[in-house]
């Protein structure tokens, strides 16, 4: 495999331990500064230069794309996908994680646990928005940034109050974030290649810091993750569009709580406190990717007029419950089961024998026209009733 690491930064830890394990494997591997890259739109097909002369051929990219080139990074990284070179981690899976209200709001869709969050931008708002995520204390958080900069804990109201109007009057965006209480200073980094999580750290904050990131003083300890924080931390990186991630969660009461997921991971802290070889995890996902690499499902099959890709919802009251797939009808309909998914079961092409329950998702290949009345109703948003007074419904 011919491996080009997208990296401004050749010397630092990570980078050089991705290119070891490169070339530990037998693989060609070069480091290539993202920002010596010139995207060539000029001829009949997609190109890159590189220091001025064109690229040569590539199997596969990882980049390790910094905050402040993201939008460059990207473009990069989006004109070696259309010259089909594989990359984990998608120019939009890198944006949307970037901007942590985008992945917010992304992760919100999806039922993975997230604190409390809310933006404003209007000062006027500030403080309702403090109480919807439970009042203060209360952590404010610049949309972009990394290790702990521009994460900020504000004890009472009026500070908070006061920090957002300041970083507002400075252009900046924040976000208001409900304190977790319960985590003490503490969190776990999950580092997920491809569907599992290969090592795992908590982090702890030292004295009165609150932030546990290693940047900051933080020290980290090997953990064995629990299913459900394995599985939330692998969901949340596929979300984004990301197979090669950190994703950072609070304990909570009730589990798993995402704050971020990290397209660019450090890999220092978490290969010293697991004693995991990480990096090379990381090249042996890519090196079998590109064997075989992962397709867009419905771009590739939504290409006949009247046909499509959708997942289907088995409801309680469906007629289809109990039913066998072969016995189901879905055939006669025009509609081919891709895959089958039960919990957190997983099942490819399954059998015509196989049972269908309550709740099971299929994607699907078929007719669209058949499969719309099968298609799960978007929910719809409840609005927020406030109580009235017991003297205002008296005299009402």
């Amino acid at each position: 495999m011919k491996l080009a690491i997208l990296s401004r930064a050749p010397r630092s830890y990570s980078t050089k331990r991705l290119k070891m394990a490169a070339l530990e494997r037998g693989h060609n591997c070069k480091v290539l500064n993202t920002l010596r890259f010139a995207i060539d739109l000029s001829g009949n097909f997609p190109d890159l230069q590189f220091q001025g002369k064109q690229l040569s051929d590539y199997d596969a990219i990882l980049p390790r794309i910094g905050a402040s080139i993201t939008y460059f990074g990207t473009a990069v990284v989006r004109q070696f996908e259309q010259m089909d070179v594989y990359t984990p981690n998608t120019s939009n899976g890198i944006s949307n994680s970037r901007d942590k209200l985008r992945a917010t709001q992304i992760l919100s869709r999806h039922d993975i646990g997230i604190p409390a969050t809310t933006f404003v931008r209007d000062q006027k708002d500030v403080k309702s928005a403090i109480e919807r995520v439970g009042g203060a204390p209360v952590v404010i958080k610049l949309l972009e940034g990394t290790q702990g900069i521009g994460v900020i804990l504000a004890p009472e109201m009026k500070v908070a109050e006061a920090i957002i109007e300041t970083l507002q009057s400075t252009q900046q965006n924040v976000l208001i974030q409900q304190f977790i209480s319960e985590s003490k200073g503490k969190d776990i980094r999950a580092l997920v290649v491809g569907d599992r999580v290969v090592g795992a750290m908590r982090r702890s904050a030292q004295g009165d810091e609150f932030r546990s990131n290693v940047h900051r003083g933080g020290t980290t300890e090997a953990i064995q993750l629990d299913p459900v924080y394995e599985q939330t931390a692998v969901r949340a990186a596929q979300i984004m569009g990301l197979r090669v991630a950190g994703v950072d969660m609070l304990e909570g009461r009730d589990g798993p709580l995402v704050m971020e997921v990290n397209s660019s991971p450090g890999l220092e802290g978490i290969e010293k406190a697991t004693g995991l070889d990480i990096a090379g995890s990381i090249i042996d996902y890519i090196a079998n990717q590109v064997d075989f690499p992962e397709l867009d499902v419905r771009q590739r099959l939504s290409v006949s007029t009247g046909y499509g890709v959708a997942e289907l919802l088995v409801k309680e009251d469906s007629h289809l419950v109990g039913q066998t797939l072969g016995a189901s009808g879905l055939r006669d309909q025009d509609i081919t089961v891709l895959t089958l998914h039960r919990e957190t079961e997983v099942i490819p092409n399954p059998r015509e024998s196989r049972i269908l329950e309550s709740n099971d998702r299929l994607l699907c290949f078929g007719r669209l026209e058949s499969m719309r009345e099968m298609i799960p109703k978007r929910k719809k948003r409840r609005m927020k009733v406030k109580k009235l007074p017991e003297k205002l419904v008296g005299e009402l």
